[in-house]
């Protein structure tokens, strides 16, 4: 979640003139993420959020994405339904835009996940990968293991720039990453961005809900545990918390049990998800527009997470 666009009353306001929500009584923006802009609304009937979609967005996704939010909601996952204006459309525009209304949910994300908040998460997923199963519409994962050299073709210069050498060791990776890349495992719909920020817990610290499915998508189920495992399990001081890695995927298991393969793929998924979003930040680092309420994030976070792949993960040995 961010803020690129604003949005005045008067556009606001005929906005809402399409819905049977009232007037609004408080609107201001979302700070957190970087793809969308994001803005809780409150008006006569209750909270929202709105969202406007911004340069990553694929008007062509927006209905897979949307759809993919009822289609959770009306099987009971918690997550956020979109509103229908009073034609039954919930894709709108606004400022010239893609445009949709969403339910607010209560709840907090964890800034400091506990090994306890990990395992919670990992239920979360697994419920959403079950609750994904028949959903009629496909979407490929634009930003899996296929795009990754294309992308940081585009951004060699920048990586070098960040870190001297750089640049022939993320080739390294990216050529053993192509050469080892799992096939055939179990898949369906992924969230691909189940990270701290877009999980809500209950004041009891138990699962509540989760949000932003933008980059939601169709690909192996293993991988998403790994993109999860990368953004719960890392220390502030760049080291890999193991119990919480394995408490993650305890809760994953409690609904829905991994196959020997997913179990021995996850630690080249992990660093593959490394990778992925190391090149999606290095790609933002410098093409964040002036003025946004929004601050790029630091790929050399993800470099340093692929370092630790390197050495390779025993998430299931022995006391696992």
């Amino acid at each position: 979640m961010a803020v690129y666009t604003d949005i005045t009353d008067d556009e606001l306001a005929a906005f809402l003139a399409d819905y049977d929500l009232g007037q609004a009584v408080a609107f201001k923006g979302i700070a957190e993420g970087v793809e969308n802009s994001n803005f809780l609304l409150e008006t006569q009937s209750g909270r929202f959020i709105l969202t406007v979609y911004e340069r990553r967005a694929k008007p062509e996704d927006l209905p897979y994405f949307l759809n993919l939010l009822t289609w959770l909601a009306d099987r009971g996952y918690p997550s956020a339904k979109p509103i229908a204006d009073r034609s039954g459309a919930t894709l709108k525009t606004i400022r010239g835009k893609p445009a949709a209304l969403v339910e607010f949910l209560p709840g907090l994300s964890a800034r400091r996940p506990t090994v306890a908040h990990c395992r919670e998460a990992g239920e979360g997923l697994a419920w959403l990968h079950l609750a994904g199963e028949g959903y009629p519409a496909r979407r490929a994962n634009d930003l899996g293991q296929p795009h990754w050299a294309p992308l940081f073709a585009q951004h060699r210069k920048a990586a070098e720039g960040l870190k001297p050498g750089l640049a022939a060791t993320i080739d390294k990776d990216l050529a053993e990453l192509a050469l080892s890349w799992p096939r055939s495992l179990p898949a369906g719909v992924i969230h691909a961005d189940y990270f701290p920020d877009n999980v809500f817990f209950r004041p009891d610290g138990k699962f509540a809900a989760a949000i932003d499915f933008y980059f939601a998508c169709d690909d192996a189920f293993a991988y998403d545990i790994a993109v999860t495992l990368n953004a719960w399990c890392f220390e502030a001081d760049g080291s890999f918390n193991i119990t919480a890695a394995r408490a993650l995927v305890t809760g994953y298991e409690r609904r829905r049990p991994l196959s020997p393969a997913e179990r021995a793929a996850i630690p080249i998924l992990a660093r593959g998800a490394a990778m992925r979003f190391f090149l999606t930040r290095l790609a933002d680092w410098g093409a964040t527009p002036a003025g946004a309420l929004v601050k790029p994030k630091d790929p050399l976070e993800y470099e340093r997470k692929l370092a630790v792949h390197r050495e390779g993960l025993s998430l299931f040995g022995a006391g696992a």
